[in-house]
Parts: structure tokens; sequence; C-alpha cells
């Protein structure tokens, strides 16, 4: 079953310092860009993330600060990334919970207003957890019969990606081949923000998923507790979060 694209495709992974969306930062970009036509391009940039890499973050995936010292850092290519994605549906592996909320969150810390959360998302681990649960590498062997050298590699792993979301849909013939099906299959969440503090209820209302006000409407908390959107506004919650509370609250406003 051949993939149906109404926009163009872009199969992504990054490589970073560690695993903490607000304070890591991308040490290595790799993307693969599947157009509606058939055509395909890809690109890898290596970043310097403007501080040491943990020794347990080379362990996996090889980068060292001798690698990246030479490197852009990331908001001297963000714009050329930004106008690479725009337009465009994501997919990646565990990307849902981690790659797109740290690569939007590393697009707002330079600057470039790229809304993300306007286009789909697919998220290949979940199609291979919910069919088969295991890891990438495991995947790449079940669905691809080759073994995945170079794990860890954005580049690789970018590639791997795509070839198995491609055999998924020639192994899983129930398995929807548009964009949207897959994007609907493979989201588990109702976030409204890439970091999961606010999620919609069932009357798709913002509500809030952490601490005292969980399962609260986050426009009755803003007119009763103004104080509570000065605290998360200066508290360590990621730009994203930020962006999208002062959007609730702005429109919120413009209703008066």
């Amino acid at each position: 079953m051949k993939l149906e694209l109404k926009n163009p495709l872009i199969f992504f992974d990054l490589e970073t310092t560690g695993v903490d969306i607000v304070n890591d930062r991308i040490v290595q970009i790799a993307y693969h860009k599947v157009y509606p036509n058939s055509k395909e391009e890809s690109k890898s940039y290596m970043v310097n993330p403007d501080r040491p890499i943990p020794p347990q973050a080379t362990a996996i995936h090889k980068i060292t600060d001798a690698d990246v010292a030479n490197a852009p850092l990331f908001k001297q290519i963000a714009h050329e990334i930004a106008k690479d994605f725009e337009g465009c549906d994501l997919a990646g592996y565990n990307s849902n919970r981690f790659d797109i909320p740290l690569l939007a969150e590393e697009l707002l810390r330079a600057e470039v207003d790229i809304d993300l959360s306007k286009r789909k998302f697919i998220d290949v681990q979940v199609v291979f957890h919910k069919k088969e649960p295991r890891n990438l590498s495991a995947a790449y062997q079940f669905y691809c019969n080759k073994e995945l050298s170079g794990a860890h590699d954005a580049a690789v792993d970018t590639m791997a990606t795509f070839e198995i979301l491609k055999a998924q849909l020639e192994t899983y013939q129930d398995l929807p081949n548009t964009v949207e099906g897959l994007s609907k299959y493979t989201t588990q969440s109702k976030n409204v923000d890439f970091a999961g503090r606010f999620v919609y209820d069932d009357n798709g209302d913002e509500v809030f998923n952490f601490g005292k006000y969980r399962g609260k409407k986050v426009v009755d908390i803003l007119k009763i507790d103004s104080g509570y959107f000065g605290w998360m506004l200066s508290g360590d919650f990621s730009l994203h979060t930020k962006k999208v509370l002062t959007n609730i609250k702005l429109r919120e406003m413009n209703k008066f």
C-alpha cells in the first residue's frame, strides 16, 4: 500500500545533549522530505549546542564536542530549517513525545515563528508499538529485514524511519495510507502544547494537565487566579507552553 500525500512529508530525527525538552539542545538534525509527486531530498546538519555535550549523550550518538566545534549554532540555521518545514507534515520515531517538542522549543528560542501545531504528525514508533512493541533497530530488522548499521546517527535513523513506514504500509493492509489517517492513528494524547501541560477535554476546551488546577479549564483559572499566569510565564516551563498560555489569554481578552 503506497503512502498517499497531500502535502510534502518530512521524516526527521534529532540528536541532542539530553532528553530535557526545556534545557537540552540539538547537536544534529537530519530530515528527508518526500513530495506528493514522489520527489525526495535529504539534508543533515551538525549543530553547535553552545555547551558541552554530556558523556552519557555522546555514549549514545557518538557526537563529541570536537565534532560540533565548528558547526553553526541552531539560530544560524533556524530560518533555513523553518523554510524547509513550512507547509509540510512531519514524521519521526518517538517524534510526538520528543523531537517535535524540542524542535519547536529551539525554533522559538531562535525567535523563528513557525506554527508546527497546524501540521499533521506521524509517529512511526506508535505504529510499531501498537503492532510489534520493540525499538528502532528491531523495527528495522522486523519490517525491512536488514540490520541497522549506524543507529543513533540522525541521518541513518531518519532514513530507517522512512523505510519502516513504507514497510508498515505493505505489512498492515488495515493501516491508513494518508497522512491525516496516520496522524490520527499515531496520536496518543490530546495535548494543546507539545509538553502536555494543557490538554483538550471531551468538549474541546483547554484544561490544565498538572498541578493544583489539573482538570480545570484554563480560561476559568485565568479569571479567578490572575497570578497563575505570571507564575507560569516566569517558571521553568517550555517556551511553547508559555506561548500557548499567552495565546489563550489573548484570545479571551479579544472576545470583549
